[in-house]
């Protein structure tokens, strides 16, 4: 099973790397699971992850990649250039939530 150190212990994740529990996110553990991916966390990188998290709390399901395009004021073409390929799995992945049932 992955896990990711902290500075105050580790977290055990599932098998393809995402957070077990929604409770279990700070944003140490985003930056932590934003470099397994290479991706160095920014100013831009978290105002998304925030906007995917407070959706997520409030509706329990990922929003979708307009909304967050919207919300966020970052094209669709912004969003890949941030989070690479597959913007908004990696993005929600980062943001502490499950992994997606829909789209592979």
């Amino acid at each position: 099973m992955p896990v990711i150190e902290l500075r105050d212990g580790s977290i055990e994740l599932d098998e393809d790397g995402y957070l077990k529990g929604f409770d279990q996110w700070t944003e140490e553990v985003a930056r932590a699971l934003a470099e397994r991916d290479g991706i160095d966390l920014g100013e831009e990188h978290m105002k998304v992850i925030f906007i995917i998290r407070d959706f997520y709390s409030k509706n329990q399901i990922s929003p979708m990649l307009t909304l967050v395009s919207k919300e966020s004021g970052n094209s669709y073409k912004e969003l890949h250039k941030l989070f690479g390929k597959q913007p908004g799995k990696r993005a929600g992945k980062i943001a502490g939530l499950p992994k997606s049932t829909g789209c592979a």
